[in-house]
């Protein structure tokens, strides 16, 4: 039977940091595929941080809700993907991989922005590392500075290990993940069209390897870097 409370207070602490790393992630690709001469985003109003046009039933609502619920210990999700009409781009080659790249650094840089207020706010309260330790259980909210701290601190290191892990996974080099799409970019002609061949069946691959791929290696490596972040 699930903990409704515990998953309500997992809800809680997940639900902005995931919001914000997959509307930033998103508005950043449209972005960028605009200032490379593509407007294609940005008149269908996807070069926002309204995370309302990006959001995706399944990928934003019902499998990070589920994973929580379930208690898997880690929570995945995705956004609506931000068209981009490639062909529109200035720069044929180099400029698809900027677009790509864009969804990644954005997530790094979110995720060093949240580890950097994870340590000054441990730096002002340390006893708030013990509550981020425990996930939420230890009882520390007995006053109101605490009652904002303590959930803020959640939430940084939530948003640290989402955003790593979605740059992380992102860059696995198969179309149509933003790794693929940078591989494509570099790669030879004949590599490159050979690659970019793979991307009719890309959704496929990735289900596969969420399904049976190292996601086991892939989290250790997420958990590596998050923790260095964090300054653990």
């Amino acid at each position: 039977m699930p903990d409704i409370p515990q998953f309500l207070h997992k809800l809680s602490v997940y639900a902005i940091p995931v919001i914000i790393a997959i509307t930033f992630h998103e508005a950043a690709h449209g972005w960028v595929a605009y200032k490379k001469g593509d407007p294609t985003a940005k008149m269908l109003g996807r070069v926002t941080l309204n995370p309302f046009p990006h959001i995706d039933p399944f990928g934003t609502i019902l499998l990070p809700a589920i994973m929580l619920l379930m208690g898997t210990g880690m929570v995945f999700g995705w956004a609506k993907p931000v068209p981009v009409n490639f062909r529109l781009l200035r720069d044929q080659k180099r400029d698809p991989i900027y677009v790509a790249a864009a969804g990644v650094v954005t997530n790094l840089a979110l995720a060093a922005l949240s580890g950097i207020l994870f340590r000054v706010l441990i730096a002002i309260d340390p006893a708030l590392l013990l509550e981020a330790m425990t996930h939420g259980n230890a009882p520390l909210a007995d006053s109101p500075a605490r009652a904002v701290l303590v959930p803020l601190s959640l939430m940084c290191m939530v948003s640290v290990q989402f955003n790593v892990l979605l740059a992380v996974f992102n860059m696995i080099p198969v179309p149509p993940l933003d790794g693929g799409r940078i591989a494509v970019g570099l790669l030879p002609t004949r590599a490159s069209m050979t690659l970019a061949s793979v991307e009719r069946y890309g959704i496929l691959i990735v289900l596969l390897l969420l399904m049976f791929g190292p996601l086991g290696v892939i989290w250790r490596f997420v958990d590596s870097i998050s923790t260095f972040i964090l300054g653990g």
